[in-house]
């Protein structure tokens, strides 16, 4: 059976492995561009193969094409023949100039985007409301009271904001369930700017979305690096895409081979599996995945252990890279 793990002090469990459903934009919001846009038949199957490798839970977000990708990841849960209470649904609120009585007023919009499947865990996507954090936090609080949610988050949350977070529901009885930042084997920014300190001592799971930087962990664009310019969005422009970037990187990619080969598994996997077991039980990942093979390289990270010298001879390079 797959390994699960609350979110938090919360009752919401979730496999170390979820899955990111950014890519199911279909090309519209402010960040729909990034990806190209999905049929609905391959949505399907991306999400089926997830469930079908042992995935429990889906991220999602207001943002993500405002409704789309909530509605094809209704439509793929239901294709994929499971049902409430079988998986585990994540979305959030977009705070940009907004004040936090939309959190309630938007939220049936939500529902209806994601029925017949309930919001699990909703959260707060960027600390950019015009309301303070103690409104925000006291409306997603109203929300559990009310029974339309189950666990609260927030997304991008410095430490301090974190904090403010959990103090005011902690007033109300609640604790925040997670943090959902950008951490990843090339970005370890969070173990540096306090956010994973204040998570480890406030019982915060964090949520690491791009765990494979994009794909650059995966290996591939090392293997070829023309394959970046072929890519939707902007990573052809990104540094560690260049090929400055990229051979400051190959270090680490080379022992994500050594380890992979070891285990008979992918580099991309052996960085999924690094990064779910190096802070014990505090980071989960929810990796995207554009084609139905990526989902199952994703469920497949679940599937092997790393032993102490392998995680450290990983850390290692993955500090060294600066």
């Amino acid at each position: 059976m797959t390994e699960r793990r609350r979110l938090g002090r919360s009752d919401v469990e979730v496999t170390p492995i979820g899955l990111g459903c950014w890519q199911f934009s279909g090309g519209a919001g402010p960040t729909g561009w990034f990806w190209e846009t999905l049929p609905q038949p391959q949505v399907d199957a991306i999400v089926r193969a997830a469930l079908d490798g042992g995935i429990s839970w889906f991220d999602t977000a207001e943002v993500y094409g405002w409704g789309r990708s909530e509605r094809a990841l209704s439509h793929a849960l239901a294709a994929g023949r499971r049902g409430d209470g079988e998986v585990v649904v994540a979305t959030k609120w977009w705070p940009a100039l907004r004040r936090a009585r939309t959190i309630a007023a938007t939220l049936e919009e939500r529902r209806r985007c994601l029925a017949p499947f309930s919001i699990g865990l909703h959260q707060v996507h960027q600390p950019w409301s015009v309301s303070s954090v103690e409104a925000q936090m006291e409306a997603m609080a109203d929300l559990v009271a009310a029974g339309s949610i189950r666990a609260v988050g927030v997304s991008n949350f410095s430490a301090a904001w974190m904090r403010r977070a959990h103090a005011t529901l902690a007033r109300r009885g609640l604790a925040l369930a997670s943090n959902q930042v950008s951490y990843s084997l090339v970005n370890r920014r969070i173990e540096s700017n306090g956010v994973l300190a204040a998570a480890q001592e406030l019982g915060v799971t964090i949520i690491a979305y791009s765990p494979l930087a994009q794909g650059l962990l995966s290996g591939k664009f090392h293997e070829d690096p023309a394959l970046v310019r072929g890519r939707t969005g902007p990573r052809r422009w990104m540094p560690l895409f260049r090929t400055k970037g990229l051979e400051r990187t190959r270090p680490l990619i080379e022992e994500l081979r050594r380890v992979a080969a070891a285990h008979g598994v992918s580099p991309a996997q052996v960085a999924l599996n690094w990064l779910t077991h190096f802070h014990g039980m505090t980071v989960v990942a929810i990796p995207g995945a554009t084609q139905p093979r990526h989902a199952e390289e994703a469920a497949g990270a679940m599937r092997f252990t790393l032993d102490a010298e392998e995680l450290r001879r990983i850390d290692e390079r993955s500090r060294a890279i600066g």
